[in-house]
């Protein structure tokens, strides 16, 4: 099939091939002629990268009267960074056809300038939601020629809370406008807004419904939360060539682990919603032309972002929603390359991996993560390979030659390798001379039958012991609530955040029981941990805590709550007991 066939003409066609577009893509084959030819309203189902903006914006341009200077067509993307995208595309599509304007208006940027570039003329507008609304309102942008209307990413809008703003917008174009949606998902939202704005609309799903592009590799590691960003480092010194987003969950994470790759010598940056948008734009310039080759951002920040050839997709933190990780893994494998989604998780979170598994239809490879003669090894390489192939300006180096070869012609060639590696790599051999694995070995031991006791002479399995066990360099500490009381993991990082001043607290291996719950933390803190929690509060609850004893039973101790354990607690206890008898007593 080529353009030709699909009914695409001679100016677009000589424009793509300056692109480098040779043949249609899946998704341009089926969406081309169906808007060129057909009647009635398109869904389309496709992953990020599919070629999307190629198959509903050739036809809107062959569409576009240039004679006629109203707006024509609009396109409504969820970001400003997609907006812009859109709108450079269709402006390389649209070179060869004259007096045809492409016009993009979004928030973050002066709305006086988009307004003198929209009185002036433009038969197709690009843009995001809310600054559509204003401009609406204004009577800067008026919509009764629209014969075309894209909603491009349209569960990324949804996501943003654009739902209200899409409904309000679509009232103001005509009713005989033909219609186009194009999403990576299909949530119920977005069947309810074609039934209600869309004519007898034809679906188009390129692979099948939610799930994960086919050109993109799977993989996890799973290691102990406390190593999660030891585990990253490793990851992007296994990949010398990488060029990667690295999705967190939080603000505060994106920031924390941004400045730590940059402290470290890593290339990289922050994008997240504390920065202006002159920052951000910042931020993807560098990213785009690969000043920056690892961006951290938090999914909200990278909604819309276009950017090609990233090598990686890194989930430093699991996304509750599974249609987020499918957004996440499709910004690599695009245009019909290939590319690879790495999740770094621990044990916790591995029942949150198979559920999105079982949404995208992919099975993920469990990898252990590089080891350190591997890393080097792959560094080594890859210096080999760039000498291999640079390119030598003999006529610019040439003077210089004869210097260098009296200086350093006693070396062998052997001798003068070795320092050249030496050299360039002198600090990863440091760090990771003696680096320990971090995997996380997951399987559950077997129960052994109850052949020790305590010293409280009670019998107690290998597992129950282990649990009152803190892994190497860290201690142990017991706390007096658990998952009775409602408290879990995210709480007790609050709690933490909340109670303990100074430096920040890193905690290891959580165990949550039912009446009370069992922390790691770096020996050099767990004293201040246990002196700020005591007398805390959890939801009404005083908490107590205590370095934790290997041979305590406190599964007895949460359950019987006597005052004699838990001195700290004295005061409180003995008024509630008198309080308790002064009742009986009336």
């Amino acid at each position: 099939m080529t353009f030709e066939e699909l009914g695409v003409n001679e100016p677009l066609r000589r424009a793509i091939a300056d692109l480098g577009f040779e043949n249609p893509m899946p998704v341009q084959e089926k969406v081309i002629p169906h808007l060129l030819s057909q009647e009635g309203d398109v869904v389309a189902l496709a992953q990020t990268g599919t070629g999307k903006t190629a198959a509903f914006g050739l036809p809107v341009l062959q569409r576009v009267d240039v004679d006629r200077n109203s707006t024509q067509a609009l396109i409504i993307a969820p970001t400003r960074e997609l907006c812009l995208q859109i709108a450079s595309d269709l402006a390389d599509y649209s070179k060869y056809i004259s007096g045809l304007r492409v016009t993009p208006v979004y928030g973050g940027s002066s709305i006086m300038s988009q307004i003198r570039a929209l009185r002036e003329g433009s038969q197709i507008i690009v843009a995001t939601p809310g600054r559509l609304i204003d401009l609406i309102k204004r009577g800067e942008v008026k919509l009764n020629d629209v014969h075309t209307v894209i909603l491009d990413e349209a569960d990324e809008m949804l996501n943003m809370g654009f739902l209200d703003s899409i409904n309000e917008i679509l009232e103001h174009v005509p009713d005989n406008r033909k219609m186009l949606m194009f999403s990576a998902t299909m949530p119920a939202e977005i069947a309810k807004i074609a039934k209600k704005y869309m004519h007898d609309p034809v679906e188009f799903v390129i692979g099948t419904r939610n799930e994960g592009s086919a050109n993109v590799r799977h993989i996890y590691y799973m290691v102990n939360a406390r190593d999660k960003y030891l585990a990253l480092k490793r990851i992007a010194d296994n990949s010398p060539n990488i060029y990667a987003i690295i999705f967190c969950r939080t603000r505060r994470d994106t920031q924390e682990v941004a400045e730590n790759l940059i402290r470290d010598g890593y290339n990289a940056d922050a994008l997240h919603g504390d920065l202006s948008q002159q920052q951000r734009d910042i931020v993807m310039k560098k990213f785009r032309d690969r000043v920056i080759t690892m961006l951290v951002a938090t999914d909200v920040a990278a909604r819309g972002l276009d950017v090609d050839n990233l090598t990686h997709v890194i989930n430093y933190g699991l996304p509750d929603d599974t249609a987020v990780y499918t957004h996440r893994s499709g910004r690599t494998g695009r245009a019909g390359k290939t590319g690879v989604s790495i999740a770094i998780i621990h044990s916790r979170e591995k029942g949150k991996l198979r559920e999105i598994e079982r949404i995208i239809g992919k099975t993920f490879e469990r990898k252990e993560v590089p080891t350190p003669e591997h890393i080097i090894e792959k560094q080594l390489y890859s210096l080999a390979d760039r000498i291999e192939r640079v390119e030598v300006d003999e006529s610019a180096i040439e003077k210089y030659i004869p210097g260098v070869l009296k200086k350093l012609g006693w070396l062998t060639t052997e001798d003068l390798i070795k320092r050249v590696l030496s050299l360039e790599f002198h600090r990863l051999l440091e760090y990771y001379k003696d680096a320990p694995k971090i995997d996380f070995i997951d399987e559950k031991p077997r129960k052994e039958k109850k052949d020790r006791k305590d010293k409280a002479g009670v019998e107690r399995t290998d597992a129950e012991k282990d649990r009152r066990t803190a892994s190497k360099g860290m201690e142990r500490v017991y706390i007096n609530t658990g998952k009775r009381d409602g408290f879990y993991a995210g709480n007790l990082i609050e709690i933490l955040n909340r109670f303990v001043g100074g430096k920040r607290v890193d905690v290891g291996r959580i165990d949550l029981m039912p009446g009370y719950s069992l922390f790691d933390v770096k020996k050099s803190d767990a004293k201040r941990v246990v002196a700020s929690l005591k007398g805390a509060d959890f939801m009404g609850k005083r908490l107590y805590c205590e370095i934790a004893s290997p041979d305590k039973d406190y599964a007895k101790a949460s359950t019987r709550r006597s005052k004699d354990k838990f001195a700290d607690e004295g005061d409180a206890y003995d008024a509630f007991e008198k309080f308790k008898k002064r009742a009986r007593r009336k």
